[in-house]
């Protein structure tokens, strides 16, 4: 090889790791993760990501971007800018199932004063889920916050409803990664970047 060709070759080799660089992606179970996305015309980064377990089976690959580095339920609620939680799924699950999960979730972290102000977003989730019948492996459900418009949960990259308004029918719903009692400590931890 000539120097010529050697010199082309580190430079080919150096731009090439440069934009790797620039454009990282982390993946967990076969699961490509962005180190940043945009949401609402925002950039958002990763905050961190995990697997999600149910005994021994690798149920999903949770997410969670923000706008800064957040390590708790509160950091979380306060950052400001948009949020996004997504769930790319690892095996196939009932979806009126998983909603109920998510609707006992919610209960384990809420008390029973703020579940009280938060029971038409239930329903309306419970029936968002319900609609779906099943999640496969492979598909992604997201959970958005835009400070506008409110939060809009996609299942299988379709809108499912109007965005949900209530701030605290949010912050619901993060608790139930994120809360006191949260469904997987690991999975917490492993989103909230706690070492």
């Amino acid at each position: 090889m000539s120097l010529k060709t050697a010199i082309r070759t580190a430079l080919l080799a150096g731009l090439m790791g440069a934009t790797l660089a620039a454009h990282a992606v982390t993946e967990i179970a076969n699961v490509k993760l962005e180190d940043t996305i945009t949401v609402a015309g925002t950039k958002l980064q990763l905050n961190g990501a995990g697997i999600r377990y149910k005994g021994p089976f690798k149920v999903y690959v949770g997410d969670l971007y923000t706008t800064k580095k957040v390590h708790s339920l509160d950091e979380l609620i306060a950052a400001p800018g948009p949020k996004r939680l997504t769930m790319t799924f690892l095996r196939e699950i009932d979806s009126a199932s998983f909603g109920k999960l998510l609707t006992r979730g919610i209960e384990d972290n809420t008390s029973k004063a703020e579940m009280s102000k938060i029971v038409p977003g239930m329903i309306k989730m419970g029936d968002i889920f319900a609609a779906n019948k099943a999640f496969n492996a492979g598909d992604v459900c997201a959970l958005e916050w835009d400070p506008a418009k409110g939060l809009s949960i996609y299942a299988k990259g379709k809108l499912q409803a109007e965005p949900f308004q209530d701030p605290a029918f949010f912050k619901a719903l993060m608790s139930i990664w994120f809360g006191t009692s949260p469904a997987d400590w690991k999975l917490k931890d492993a989103m909230l970047d706690v070492k």
